[in-house]
């Protein structure tokens, strides 16, 4: 298990050199003019900033409003409670839960995709991405876009993506902000974050020291991070550097019996493992235009260091990895008949390294990538706001493992991939918007996967088909004060990559599955109630199993049925505010459930958080309350009423913000 990272010292970020340079154009209906500035942006499908209306289709969109007045602290807890994607208890004490998009089980992280400001953070091994290293306060709108997404995202987007983007227009002068708070558990949140214009050049610096003793013993956490961005503005474009460093300790409480559950959920397994993460990341991007071609570029670099010291087991682990991205694209927006065109293509280059050291391995391990894809999406009948878009991916991918003391045979293998896309928009009525998606994602084995897996060849590649219809219903045309969207989707899957705990006479392997399907509905739906109130829910209800061989008709384990989240807000325009959230999860099949023979499921729950704040001059002071019911419950469980990791009990916290 791969949790936190190294208490050593930080390893210095190597210099990116910048290599391509472009233009973001945004437009509303026509290009913009060539030194203009929009006054709202999102980062689109296409992997291109435009404006809010011309957002992914059947997003699901995070503002920064949206994540202050919920009070949340950490991105992973945006998503969950204000985006509604089910999440799972963390294994190493951290806030960054298991998100899970369309019922991919423990394998979630592996099926869908996370991006910040255009770069993939997702890690070539089984473990979960790491978000609660970026700093919240300069998180500008979080989008999530769920089905499959591998033609602009690659390999790994079956369930989705999630992109982060973090504040890049910095207002004139100087701005800045000041956090704490406090709260059970000695949880404690310090927080500082600073702006400055001069002219063309801006500069953002954000810090943050984050910790808590948490619910269980032996759950410690503590983590110190630090961002710096500088960009600066040019005719045509803009180009900066974004840089990120965090240090992660954490206490690792293993995990329980049901018996133990019931008896005392806060003790520990393993009261003595530990572990830690180091990251260390650095992107430079650049944009400009070029004629009637808007040109981008992001070059990144990261490394990752973990530390797992499991004393229980007599196993001290390490983990060094690091990872180089490149990723230049191009858009050109052209007239056809009275149409507006957007046709995206680019490249992506992905070179990725691990060195294991451990009593059971000393993998060298190496993964690269090379991937062309090319988009295009057509605007059609105004008056109707309709679109169409096609695309299509081809990736390679090369992999090379060397580890002596595994008894592991050397591999150097190459796979490829293709994905593609057909998407639709139309709105028949002015008050209903209809479309419809379908096209093939993929995924490859991981490291990981690779390297614990039943045959002698490696993995084969998992496809699957994706198929989604949905609808958007408004209670005034051009008015998104009261809208529901529903969505029905189908993915069909060959080869899914899975770990089967019945092979290899009981102690299981990673492998190819027979057919298998994820198919549900997911509503969305936004209401301004009244003066100041405001009511926000999403619903999602998924169907995860088998449908051919052997295992046909059994569900897939950890995956709930039905999720609903829903949220009510209260901002009178006063200084006064008030937010408040629930979240019920159905029952589910425990991880090791791989025949269906448990006698038992992990059971339902429902949560409830509560926040309440007052202006009082440049002052924020809020209170927040998070399991208000302390209800006793669990989400993460690997085995028959075992290998349980208890979720929290209630917390109460207190904060005050001073802006500036």
């Amino acid at each position: 298990m791969h949790t936190a990272a190294s208490t050593r010292g930080a390893p210095a970020i190597k210099p990116i050199a910048l290599a391509c340079a472009i233009v973001l154009s945004l437009f509303t209906g026509a290009v913009r003019a060539q030194d203009g500035n929009p006054s709202t942006v999102v980062i689109t499908g296409a992997r291109f900033p435009s404006v809010e209306t011309l957002r992914p289709i059947g997003a699901t969109v995070i503002t920064q409003d949206d994540i202050r007045r919920a009070g949340v602290n950490d991105v992973n807890s945006a998503i969950r409670k204000i985006g509604g994607v089910f999440g799972r208890q963390s294994l190493d004490s951290s806030p960054d839960f298991a998100l899970d998009l369309r019922g991919f089980g423990t394998n979630s992280a592996q099926n869908m995709v996370i991006m910040v400001d255009g770069v993939r953070l997702n890690e070539n091994e089984l473990a979960n991405t790491v978000l609660s290293t970026i700093p919240i306060d300069t998180v500008e709108r979080i989008e999530i876009t769920r089905g499959g997404s591998s033609v602009l995202y690659g390999e790994g987007a079956t369930g989705g993506i999630i992109q982060i983007t973090t504040r890049r227009n910095v207002a004139g002068g100087l701005h800045g902000s000041v956090f704490a708070e406090g709260g059970s558990f000695h949880e404690h949140d310090l927080r500082a974050q600073l702006s400055q214009t001069a002219g063309n050049v801006s500069a953002d610096i954000a810090v943050a020291r984050q910790g808590s003793n948490n619910y269980r013993r032996n759950s410690d956490f503590d983590q110190t991070t630090a961002s710096l961005n500088l960009q600066t503005r040019f005719t045509g474009g803009r180009a900066g550097i974004h840089v990120e460093s965090a240090r992660q300790d954490s206490r690792l409480p293993g995990s329980l019996s049901l018996a133990q559950f019931d008896a005392d959920p806060r003790q520990a397994s393993t009261p003595n493992d530990f572990g830690s993460l180091n990251t260390d990341r650095a992107n430079v991007f650049a944009e400009y235009r070029l004629g009637a071609v808007d040109l981008a570029a992001d070059l990144s670099h990261r490394e990752r260091n973990v530390r797992s010291n499991y004393l229980s087991f007599g196993s001290n682990n390490a983990y060094d990895g690091r990872q180089d991205q490149f990723s230049p694209r191009a858009r050109w927006l052209s007239d056809v008949g009275g149409m507006l065109n957007e046709l995206v293509g680019g490249v992506d280059f992905t070179r990725w390294k691990r060195k294991t050291t451990a009593s059971f391995s000393s993998a060298d391990a190496s993964q690269s990538s090379k991937a062309v894809y090319l988009r295009d999406e057509l605007r059609f009948d105004p008056a109707h706001d309709g679109r169409i878009a096609l695309g299509a991916r081809h990736e390679n991918f090369d992999k090379n493992v060397v580890d002596v003391v595994g008894g592991v045979a050397p591999e150097d293998r190459s796979q490829s991939q293709n994905a593609w896309e057909a998407q639709a928009s139309y709105r028949v009525h002015p008050l209903v918007q209809v479309y419809a998606k379908a096209g093939q994602s993929y995924r490859v084995a991981n490291v990981d996967e690779n390297g614990y897996r039943s045959s002698l060849d490696i993995l084969k590649a998992q496809t699957s088909h994706d198929l989604e219809l949905g609808t958007t219903l408004r209670h005034a045309p051009g008015d998104d004060s009261r809208t529901l969207t529903a969505r029905v989707f189908r993915h069909r899957l060959d080869n899914e990559i899975f770990y089967d705990p019945t092979l290899n006479g009981g102690w299981g392997a990673n492998t190819n599955l027979d057919p298998t399907e994820r198919k549900g509905v997911e509503i969305d739906a936004e209401a301004a109630l009244a003066a100041g109130w405001r009511a926000s829910a999403h619903l999602q209800h998924v169907i995860a199993h088998f449908t051919d061989g052997p295992n046909a008709g059994r569900e897939l384990a950890l995956v709930p049925k039905n999720v609903v989240t829903a949220r009510l807000a209260w901002v009178p325009g006063n200084g006064q505010s008030a937010d408040v959230g629930v979240q019920w999860v159905d029952s589910q099949r425990y991880g090791g459930d791989f025949s269906n023979a448990c006698g038992a499921r992990i059971p339902s729950y429902t949560t409830l958080d509560a926040r309440y704040s007052i202006k009082l001059g440049a002052w924020d002071v809020a209170a927040t309350g998070l399991n208000l019911a302390d209800r006793r419950y669990f989400s993460n469980a690997f085995s028959c009423k075992g290998g349980i990791y208890p979720s929290d009990g209630r917390q109460l916290k207190l904060s005050a913000r001073y802006d500036f």
